[in-house]
């Protein structure tokens, strides 16, 4: 029985709960550990303008907390949401890929669980990307709770970046550091960027499968930057679009000094993603 038939056929449920079996948009979160954040997160998902053309996936990358249950007693009986659990942690990439396998979405959306949109974020970042298909990723500009801008669209990255960036070599580099995070360039005009950061973008789910998806070699970390790369190599646009916007936190796992790194399993990560990095598309 087609969808419309369905809808023939029960005229008294409310059109909002019947779920289309061809979104528009496959939203995707992955959680670990923070159900109360991710739960904010989806909450404000389902106030979107085109939420009737959505659904919502939530991940939950093996947490092994109380996120599983938090999640599903949550949203029990909303069914533009759906509860995937992963068998084991399996990182940034390969757990979001865990949720496209599910998704029927035309485009979909990777959205952090510490990134809220506006409530027609949704909606115009897709008809940007409807009204110019040379876009393959798109994501809007990011604030934090205190009015800060995250610096999210930036070059790409060379050591000496990095090491600026996290070190006391940014006060014999500005200019550097300052290009690299792009402060030389408008800052409140839609733009062409080099990457983006992956906490929320759009890509058309067919192209982002064309690639291959995120590269299983990271863990955590880079696995955006490596996406934009390939993304401008298969001939399509990053673009950075600040007139849409969201909120993000201000304190972030990937901030730490370069002398700390080694010294924390998170940095540590990050180091091993940083030489699988530059061993793939050079120094």
């Amino acid at each position: 029985m087609s969808y419309y038939a369905i809808l023939l056929c029960c005229p008294l449920i409310p059109l909002h709960l019947l779920h289309p079996l061809h979104p528009l948009v496959s939203v995707l979160i992955l959680n670990y550990r923070t159900p109360q954040v991710t739960v904010r997160c989806v909450r404000e998902l389902l106030k979107q303008t085109i939420v009737g053309k959505m659904e919502i996936l939530v991940v939950d990358n093996h947490s092994g907390d109380d996120s599983v249950g938090v999640l599903r007693n949550t949203f029990r009986g909303e069914p533009r949401v759906r509860i995937i659990e992963t068998p084991r942690n399996l990182g940034f990439g390969q757990g979001y890929e865990a949720g496209c396998r599910q998704a029927r979405g035309t485009y979909l959306l990777f959205n952090n669980p510490d990134k809220v949109l506006v409530p027609d974020g949704v909606e115009r970042l897709v008809g940007e990307m409807e009204r110019d298909p040379s876009i393959g990723i798109l994501a809007p500009k990011l604030m934090h709770e205190d009015g800060t801008v995250r610096l999210s669209p930036r070059r790409f990255p060379g050591i000496l970046d990095l090491l600026a960036k996290r070190t006391l070599l940014g006060r014999l580099f500005p200019k550097r550091v300052a290009r690299y995070l792009q402060l030389d360039l408008p800052q409140d005009a839609p733009r062409d960027v080099e990457w983006i950061a992956g906490g929320c973008f759009l890509i058309p789910a067919a192209f982002f499968r064309e690639l291959g998806g995120f590269d299983r070699r990271y863990f955590m970390f880079f696995e955006d930057i490596d996406l934009c790369r390939r993304t401008w190599k298969a001939g399509k646009r990053v673009v950075y679009e600040p007139r849409v916007q969201g909120m993000d936190r201000k304190r972030r796992l990937s901030d730490m000094s370069a002398f700390l790194m080694p010294f924390k399993k998170i940095g540590r990560m990050h180091i091993a993603s940083a030489v699988k990095y530059f061993w793939k598309w050079g120094f």
